[in-house]
């Protein structure tokens, strides 16, 4: 990476990228200093041709506890609370689109905008210390990086509405058991097994990850027929690669695949 930063370690290992939020004196809370961070982060990851999954955690005992509340407040004094949302949401959006596969490690708190985070996240594992929660109504806000929006898709309209209307947290039995996680593991085998599915999703086509993202999450809000036009046009694309060629031609010969994201 070409500058430091102040709030986000990274460490690159076997193709799989681990950042690591790393504010824990906050409990890693999302201020812009840390959101442009992370903006600039996964940019770059996301440019990296060595780079083939991203995991994301937070430093101490929580994933994000929540967007730093002081700014809050003073960006509220003024007119800027819809700025503040739609730069901590298009960066949200940027780490949605990126292309490969993002794996939330939720190590604790994730809370408000670290929620949120998580929810733009591919895929979520939760440690048995994880709680989750959209707790902007006890502040007389609303979620405001995109929870209203991504909770429901993914969850339902009820249960996220219970959520965000209650303020109230949820574990992480009940996360997966709504489909906010997708499994519950131990604290101390939580990077690991991040590592692992990061690792098994590495083999496969980048190209195809690519477009399996994009078909997913920008067919998510679309009817039914314009999605699967959509995911018509995607199997298409990709099935125009030189990767689709590599990836049948190795199954058919009984080798492992050569993909070249080409």
């Amino acid at each position: 990476m070409s500058a430091p930063y102040e709030f986000l370690l990274l460490d690159c290992t076997d193709r799989i990228a681990t950042v690591t939020i790393n504010r824990p004196d906050k409990l890693n809370a999302l201020n812009a200093r840390v959101i442009g961070e992370l903006d600039r982060m996964f940019t770059a990851l996301g440019a990296d041709p060595e780079v083939a999954a991203i995991i994301l955690t937070g430093a101490g005992r929580a994933f994000v506890a929540g967007a730093d509340i002081a700014e809050i407040a003073t960006a509220a004094q003024g007119s800027g609370l819809e700025e503040v949302s739609a730069f901590g949401t298009g960066v949200f959006t940027r780490i949605e689109r990126l292309g490969k596969p993002v794996i939330a490690a939720v190590n604790g708190f994730a809370l408000g905008g670290g929620c949120e985070l998580a929810l733009a996240c591919h895929l979520r594992l939760a440690s048995t210390h994880a709680k989750f929660g959209l707790p902007e109504t006890k502040l007389g806000l609303i979620p405001g990086y995109g929870g209203t929006q991504r909770l429901p898709r993914l969850v339902g309209q009820g249960r996220a509405l219970e959520m965000i209307l209650t303020g109230e947290m949820v574990d992480a039995d009940a996360a997966v058991a709504m489909g906010l996680a997708n499994r519950v593991v131990a604290p101390d085998a939580l990077l690991d097994a991040a590592r692992s599915v990061a690792l098994s999703a590495s083999k496969n086509g980048p190209l195809a990850l690519a477009h399996a993202i994009t078909a997913v999450t920008a067919g998510a809000g679309l009817p039914l027929d314009a999605a699967l036009a959509l995911e018509a046009k995607h199997f298409g694309a990709v099935g125009r690669t030189a990767d689709m060629r590599e990836g049948t031609s190795a199954f058919l010969e009984k080798r492992a695949a050569n993909f070249r994201g080409a």
